[in-house]
């Protein structure tokens, strides 16, 4: 949380390598699943373009759509039509992978002819990519999904499908626009515009074998792993006291999907098919005994309701509740469903250590780092982290590239250890005196899953009169996005929002949470909204609270906010 340039002061105690491309469009790009542990020899690259494609659809009037030799998707109730539905299928053979390939990463591309707020997901599928107009089938293991369509290259994860030479088949399937969404196929007259998949591996030797290479799409899609599966919480919100013992890893409790088409969703990226997560940050003190368990769930009571995201911020110091993460009270937290988000910061909270980019690019801290990947790793389940959240505030830590290169070196550190369940999410302030330093602190597509900010109506809180409606508050830095190109196709986070109160109209701050829900529909990329329940920099006075909690009618607006269907994800916490 910042006012242009302030930075909270304290906190509570407490890649994705080479390429190997094969065929879907375009240039090398380098996305990570899980890697293996092996150190590795070095880095190899391959393209390889796509083998067959079609439209799978239940009318007949379909196919490769002519002109302009395209593919398509549309949900169920295709422009009107409930027999409508369709699905982009594309099938790429693999023939170069060595023998002793580690660490392989596919990055699907396809060329989209127009954007839309469209969420696109890549599935196993087990269709015939040849056929001319195949029936859509149900799908596979969902792999990666798009929120929100751009226009050109549009890119997924599916690393998961992958498992050695072979055939391989992927369905493109889509929610949230009824109409269709019309990509590039292999009869492009530009072989620039044609799929293509993109493969990243290392040479080494795997941790454990490889699966016996699939000899055809049928063949190849059914040893997928499944989707990463999150926890219901149905139990009271009030979590049993975590063992002293010591972190165990969580269990999550696997959840079915809804239909493979609608909503229920939720791909190895965090990304819901449908709405957007709800979530809290509230800080712990030492009056409670640093319970960070209680500072969360004393919020749910009040709110009627279990969040879907706990945000923590950590330190460089690998030990305590500070640095030693995910920590016992996390863990209780992950096994009654909800997602942990790591805002993980380069600096010593208890001495005040500030610690610069420079060394930790250089490896002087790797120790720190490979000790968290090693613990995020062996939680087995997805979480979101991010590093340094607000760089744009942080001179003291070096220059915006100093940023890039401290960024790629944690998150190529991660993926050494194999913490491929690391979901990176890029935290900017936002505010337009920093635009111009935005794609220069950007590390790239490769290293980014989700973009983010922390958009706040302070009010009078930072010497203004101003007070900006929930939409105005999210919708600016939305727009420049957008305009900008930063993160394109990514899901967008809220990583921290908050609000003042208005002295002079008592209910305004409460009417300010009953509109968040419409706010957030109309700016429909943004996936995850988080909620910065704290001062802050800000001083709690007669005319400045930010707290969602610090009187009953803004606490009433709040909770009728998480009531709103678009904020209750049928997985998670937010039962």
């Amino acid at each position: 949380m910042s006012r242009r340039g302030l930075h909270r002061l304290t906190r509570h105690r407490g890649h994705r390598r080479g390429v190997v491309v094969i065929g879907l469009i375009g240039t090398t790009v380098l996305l990570g699943a899980a890697a293996t542990v092996v150190p590795l020899l070095a880095d190899e690259n391959l393209s390889i373009p796509v083998v067959a494609d079609t439209t799978a659809t239940a009318v007949p009037q379909d196919g490769d759509n002519g002109v302009k030799t395209t593919l398509s998707t549309c949900p169920a109730r295709c422009d009107g039509n409930p027999r409508g539905v369709r699905q982009a299928v594309l099938a790429f053979a693999v023939t170069a992978l060595p023998a002793d390939a580690a660490n392989v990463r596919a990055v699907l591309r396809v060329h989209a002819w127009q954007a839309s707020d469209a969420t696109v997901t890549a599935h196993a599928s087990r269709l015939d990519a040849r056929a001319a107009r195949p029936s859509p089938a149900l799908v596979g293991a969902a792999l990666d999904a798009v929120t929100g369509v751009g226009a050109g290259f549009n890119e997924w994860d599916v690393s998961a499908l992958i498992s050695g030479n072979g055939t391989w088949t992927v369905a493109l399937t889509q929610t949230g626009l009824a109409t269709r969404s019309y990509w590039a196929s292999a009869e492009n007259r530009s072989s620039d515009l044609r799929p293509r998949l993109l493969l990243s591996y290392g040479v080494g030797t795997p941790a454990t074998s490889p699966s016996a290479a699939p000899t055809s799409a049928q063949t190849a899609t059914p040893s997928l792993p499944p989707t990463p599966s999150l926890a219901p919480s149905r139990a009271p919100v009030s979590p049993a006291p975590p063992s002293s013992a010591g972190p165990t890893s969580p269990s999550p409790t696997p959840t079915p999907l809804a239909d493979p088409l609608g909503c229920g969703q939720v791909s190895a990226h965090l990304v819901p098919s449908c709405g957007a997560w709800w979530g809290m940050y509230s800080p712990s003190n030492a009056a409670t005994g640093w319970d960070h368990g209680k500072a969360v769930t004393d919020v749910e009571r009040q709110v009627g309701r279990s969040f879907d995201i706990v945000h923590r911020y950590h330190d460089f110091s690998n030990t305590g509740s500070n640095g030693a993460f995910p920590d016992a009270y996390q863990q209780q937290q992950m096994r009654e469903g909800r997602l942990m988000f790591f805002a993980w910061e380069s600096r010593i909270f208890s001495s005040g250590t500030v610690l610069t980019w420079t060394d930790v690019a250089s490896g002087r801290y790797d120790v720190a780092i490979d000790a968290v990947a090693g613990r995020i790793r062996a939680i087995g389940a997805p979480v979101f982290i991010g590093f340094d959240h607000e760089p744009e505030d942080e001179p003291a830590k070096g220059s915006d590239a100093d940023f890039v290169r401290a960024w790629r070196h944690v998150h190529d550190r991660f993926a050494a250890a194999g913490a491929g369940n690391a979901v990176w999410v890029w935290t900017m302030m936002g505010w337009s005196g920093h635009h111009d330093r935005y794609a220069g602190l950007y590390p790239g597509d490769r290293y980014v899953d989700w973009v983010a900010w922390d958009p706040y109506n302070f009010h009078v809180c930072n010497g203004s009169s101003l007070w900006k409606s929930p939409a105005t508050t999210i919708g600016s830095f939305y727009r420049w996005l957008d305009e900008n190109g930063i993160g394109a196709g990514k899901p967008r986070m809220l990583a921290e929002f908050g609000t003042n109160f208005d002295a002079s109209d008592p209910s305004a701050k409460r009417r300010w949470f009953e509109e968040f829900p419409a706010a957030l529909k109309a700016h429909p990329k943004i996936k995850a909204a988080v909620y910065f329940n704290s001062p802050g920099m800000t001083r709690t006075t007669g005319t400045c609270n930010m707290t969602v909690n610090h009187d009953p009618a803004a606490l009433a607006g709040f909770a009728v906010a998480g009531q709103d269907a678009y904020l209750r994800q049928p997985v998670g916490g937010s039962r």
